[in-house]
Formats: structure tokens, sequence, C-alpha cells
């Protein structure tokens, strides 16, 4: 019994994606349907990914990383600012997914080599705030703006108009943060880190084959390659480089995933509720996907609220906004969770109520600002 009681407090996340799973598969009884149920793309990238940047830390590249950047930044609001921008910017292009999972771990790493690990938790819920939001700005950010602007037929500056007054709004609003909690230096900590010795193994003959396996990953998400390629390619070269590598895959991640995933599908399954959303749906796009996103997060939001309303652009505006609130709201933000939990996993609940706190608060003002500039496009 202590052991499950451990294992629950470790893996919470988990439990209660299988515990939907399987009370929404005693309402809809398994079939071969359920096989049409998870993204086997996202799943795919995700081991990719997760195996690929600790092939990287087995090299103390992201230790290097560390110390560069120290030797730049001479307090902890500079550094603070550059790791949230980074985020910011990054899940343009890498998406909000894979961004987390490269600069969480890297973050934690890097207050840990300042000892201000006090300080560190603030900073993670700041970056997959600036993740979940920078990735709305173009339609490679993440998994709702690929499936609503390739499905829905929006115009380029429907799509724009749709999400970039936002993505500059958060911007905004993360500088803003940043820039008026107290500062402190960190040249003297900086400084002695800077001295330590190189980890061995960072020669660039053995960080090159990791390098190609991130670009075979970064073409499989603008959807140059297919997915199924690139994983077995990147699982024989894992196995021949550092088989040891795959023992470092957070396996009950892709478990969290592949649960909600199958609650997602069970649900759009039962006519009960199928019914309930057209008549809730129509006309109240924005609210309802900020809310249906805090229950089953806004990428099975965006698929499942689709169906229900041809307003796409006001869809794809509320499900961006609705990746805050909730930790679930956004999928990407479980990867913050359990990266942050794995290193402190005694502060769970200091990180849902940072987290929650951090959200609500973006996720009140943007709210405000789609219904000021969702009236004035109506009254126009």
């Amino acid at each position: 019994m202590e052991k499950i009681k451990t294992f629950f407090r470790r893996e919470t996340v988990f439990c209660i994606s299988f515990l939907l799973a399987v009370l929404s598969a005693l309402a809809v009884r398994p079939d071969r349907a359920y096989l049409s149920y998870p993204d086997y793309r996202t799943l795919a990238l995700l081991f990719c990914l997760m195996i690929i940047v600790a092939g990287f830390q087995s090299l103390g590249v992201f230790s290097l990383l560390g110390q560069t950047l120290l030797k730049r930044a001479d307090s902890l609001r500079r550094m603070s600012v550059f790791l949230v921008l980074l985020c910011f910017f990054c899940s343009m292009v890498i998406t909000n997914d894979v961004t987390l999972i490269t600069f969480v771990p890297f973050t934690v790493l890097v207050f840990r080599m300042v000892k201000m690990e006090d300080k560190v938790l603030k900073l993670i819920v700041l970056e997959t705030i600036a993740a979940n939001l920078g990735s709305m700005a173009t339609p490679i950010g993440n998994p709702q703006n690929l499936y609503l602007y390739s499905a829905s037929g929006l115009s380029t500056s429907q799509f724009v108009f749709a999400v970039i007054p936002y993505a500059g709004l958060s911007l905004i609003l993360l500088l803003a943060v940043l820039l008026i909690q107290k500062n402190e230096p960190l040249a003297d900590t900086a400084e002695e880190i800077s001295q330590t010795k190189e980890p061995e193994g960072k020669r660039m003959t053995a960080v090159l084959p990791y390098l190609c396996l991130l670009l075979l990953c970064l073409l499989v998400v603008f959807r140059i390659l297919p997915f199924l390629p690139v994983l077995i390619c990147v699982g024989a070269a894992v196995l021949f480089i550092n088989r040891r590598l795959y023992a470092s895959v957070d396996y009950f991640l892709l478990l969290t995933f592949l649960c909600f995933f199958v609650f997602i599908g069970n649900v759009k399954r039962m006519p009960g509720i199928s019914g309930l959303l057209f008549s809730l749906v129509d006309g109240r796009e924005l609210w309802a996907g900020i809310l249906t996103s805090q229950v089953i997060s806004n990428v099975p939001a965006a698929i499942l609220l689709s169906g229900f309303t041809d307003n796409f652009a006001a869809l794809l505006t509320a499900v961006n906004l609705g990746g805050l609130g909730t930790l679930i709201a956004s999928l990407a933000s479980l990867i913050s969770f359990q990266s942050y939990t794995r290193a402190y996993p005694e502060k769970k609940r200091a990180f849902l109520k940072v987290f929650t706190v951090w959200n609500l608060t973006f996720l009140v003002i943007l709210a405000a600002a789609a219904m000021v500039l969702n009236g004035m496009s109506g009254r126009s």
C-alpha cells in the first residue's frame, strides 16, 4: 500500500489521466476506433526529443551552455529575461512541447549552478506561459494551430488577426513581470562555476550525431519528413551510440499523453455530450474554447469544437488562450510539471499553486482583451 501511495504522489497526473481513460472506456467499449485516438506523431516526437536531450545531457552540453550563459548574464533579472524570451520565440518554430522539453531541464541545471534553486519555480512557470503563448504566433507553433489552419481554410490575414495581438500583449506582460522583480547579482557565483572542469565527451564528434537526429526531428515538426522513419532512425542510432539513454526517457509522460488521447476520443463518441456541444458552442466560441480547454486541454478542444462552429478564427484565439489556466489546459504544461517535480518531488503542491496563480492572471487579462477586440470587430 505504501508503494502505491508513493507511486501516486510521484506520478499524480498520470494516475488521473489513466483513471479518466478507464472511466471513459466503461462508457465506450474498446474497439478498432481506439487505434485512431492517439496523435502518434506527437508521441513519436516526444520520445525522440526526450532521448536526444538526454544524449546532450550525457555529454555535458547543457552544462557548457549554462556556463556560457552565466558569463554573459551578470544578474538574476537578465538571466531570467533571456531564458523566458528564448522559450517565447523558440516555441514559434520548434513548438511549445519541444521548447519546454529542451529548456526546462536546462533552467533547473542553471539555477542549481548558481545556487538559486529557490528562485527557479516562478521562472519555470513563466517559461511555460511564454512557450504556450509564443507558440500561438505561427501556424507551426503548436498542434492546435496546425490543425485549425490546415482544416479550416483560414486566410493568412485571418490567422494573424486571431493570434498576433495576443502574442504581442503576452510578450509585454511577460517582460513587465520579469523587469519588476527584485534583481540580484550573479557575477561571483558565475565566475566560480566557469572555472569548473569541462565534462568529458563534449567534443564535436560526440555531439554531431545528436545534432543530426535533432535536425531530423525538426524536419518532422515542419512536416517535411514523416515521423515513422525518423522514429526508427532515432531508435536505431541511440541503440548504437548509447543504449543506456533509453532509461532516461520519461515513459510515464508518454503514457499520460496516451491516456488523455483515449479519454478525448471516447468523449467525442458520446452522443449526449456531442448534442450539448452543438447548443453551447455556436456564437460562444471564445468561452467554449477557453472553458473546454481547462478540462480536456486545448489540442483536443480544438479538434472537438471545430465540428460545432464555422467561426474558426474565434476558435483559434480561444484554444490558444485556453492553454492558460489549469495544468492540463495545455498538455505541454505537463512537461514543465514533470521536469520540475522530477527534480523537486516534494514541491508538487507549490508548483500547482504558483502555476495556477500566474496562469489565471494571464488568462483573465488576455480574455478581457479578446472580448474588447471581438466587440470592436463586431461593431465594424
